[in-house]
């Protein structure tokens, strides 16, 4: 007698499994869903913002979000060529290198301001163009640099500070083209913030995702950086044709001075004014930067012996802090005085290194911090707007190519103090004081005494714009 084997359940066992890697899925799709829904959300709240009070009409909001995706990529270059950071160790030893590295600083500005800023002045005509090109070569340069750091290749110098001219230049061509968007009603200060606001939001975002290719290595960080250049690329031409528009623009003499500026320079008096006192905030930034990270890992504050890293990124994030309070009060507020502005960051910059160098402890430190961060966007958007209303269209480029490079060498000159200062706080934060204050007595000896009040007052609340003309 034969008897039948026992069933086994063999089709139950898979209907679990299916059952089971069907809801891992559904739950996977779900949360690509709410990624999707909430990024698409995101976006559009964005787009929202960027085209508020006028600016979708007349195509600011096209250009805020190009100057973030620039800013994205600009910040995804940064992670991928962060290791290359001189003063990492900051340490005696490092001083020489970290000389070097501020002079490399100036190399792109060396170039962009006798080169550059010309050459985007006499083809004002072809801005869209000129912004595309800038967007197209660092997304070109971005996969050499890719090729190159996995080759170990020498063409990773040359591509790099490529990449570091092409920024400067875009930056010189975006902040020419800006006057000819500006919707009714709204002031340059308040365009320029909007502007740079963007930029804070396309780098935070791209950081992380920058970061999570870093995890396969620099390379894939500069060929996510290619792509996000190559979209920024197509933005740019589709940027409004006004931009391209030389209605109603006069060409600048360099043999009369514009608006009582100095003869044979064509600058004219408050854009010069606003220039000489954006030095003080920077050549503080600059100082600071170095001889805080220095002196605060040598001889830190008391207390914090074993926290070094931590309180220098306190006082480094209070400063960026400010930056960003900085961009948001001028995105915002509805009136800004740009000669008052300058003058106002100036002074209290000084004030603040007076009490940092008095009562030298982490909080006075960081309250310089945040102070040096918020002065310096402050009067580096008041001489933005000083020069798109004071420099005619035609001399726009120029005009931002030697401010940048003026604010530059001012930030170096800092730094180089700044690694040359000993390592005692109240020598080195008196000597900043006193540096400054005599800057300040400098720059406040030369204001333009003859400046129309009312007419200033005019510009600076309805700016002419070529596009309206």
């Amino acid at each position: 007698m034969t008897t039948d084997p026992p069933e086994t359940p063999t089709a139950e066992p898979p209907q679990q499994a299916d059952g089971g890697g069907n809801a891992a899925a559904n739950g996977a799709r779900a949360v690509f869903r709410g990624v999707g829904r909430f990024g698409r959300f995101t976006l559009g709240q964005a787009r929202k913002a960027a085209g508020a009070q006028g600016a979708e009409r007349s195509g600011l909001n096209r250009l805020i979000e190009l100057h973030a995706t620039s800013a994205a990529g600009d910040a995804a270059v940064t992670i991928a060529l962060a290791g290359t950071v001189f003063f990492a160790g900051a340490t005696s030893d490092a001083r020489d290198k970290v000389a070097l590295f501020l002079g490399l600083t100036m190399l792109p500005f060396a170039i962009v301001a006798p080169l550059i800023g010309p050459f985007l002045d006499r083809f004002s005509y072809g801005r869209r163009w000129a912004i595309g090109a800038t967007f197209a070569i660092r997304g070109f340069l971005c996969w050499v640099l890719a090729g190159a750091i996995a080759g170990h290749s020498l063409w990773f110098y040359p591509a790099a500070l490529g990449v570091l001219v092409s920024s400067k230049a875009y930056g010189v061509a975006r902040a020419s083209a800006v006057p000819r968007l500006i919707p009714d009603g709204m002031t340059l200060v308040k365009a320029n913030g909007r502007v740079s606001l963007a930029g804070v939001v396309g780098a935070s975002v791209s950081a992380p995702l920058a970061g999570l290719a870093a995890f396969f290595g620099p390379e894939w960080v500069l060929r996510y950086a290619f792509v996000v250049f190559a979209a920024g690329t197509v933005l740019a031409i589709l940027l409004p044709a006004k931009i391209d528009s030389t209605s109603g623009e006069q060409p600048v003499s360099g043999k009369h001075p514009v608006n009582g500026g100095k003869r044979g320079t064509g600058i004219p008096a408050d854009v010069a004014f606003a220039l000489r006192a954006n030095c003080g905030p920077r050549w503080l930034s600059g100082f600071l930067t170095m001889y805080m990270a220095f002196l605060l890992r040598a001889k830190p504050i008391p207390g914090w012996e074993d926290r070094t890293t931590l309180l220098i990124g306190l006082v480094i994030g209070a400063a960026g802090l400010g930056n960003t309070l900085g961009i948001v009060f001028a995105s915002l507020a509805k009136k800004i005085s740009p000669a008052l502005t300058v003058v106002v960051a100036l002074l209290a910059d000084i004030a603040l290194v007076v009490v940092a160098a008095v009562f030298y402890s982490l909080i006075p430190l960081v309250a310089l911090g945040l102070t040096a961060g918020l002065t310096q966007y402050l009067a580096k958007v008041s001489l933005d707007s000083t020069i798109q209303t004071g420099v005619p269209p035609t001399a726009h480029a120029s005009a931002f190519a030697r401010g940048d490079t003026t604010l530059q060498l001012a930030w170096v000159v800092g730094g180089f103090v700044g690694i040359a200062m000993p390592w005692w706080p109240h020598v080195g934060l008196t000597v900043a004081a006193v540096v400054l204050s005599a800057w300040a007595l400098f720059v406040l000896s030369r204001r333009p005494k003859k400046l129309d009040r009312k007419a200033a007052a005019a510009q600076a609340a309805a700016p002419p714009s070529p596009s309206r003309a």
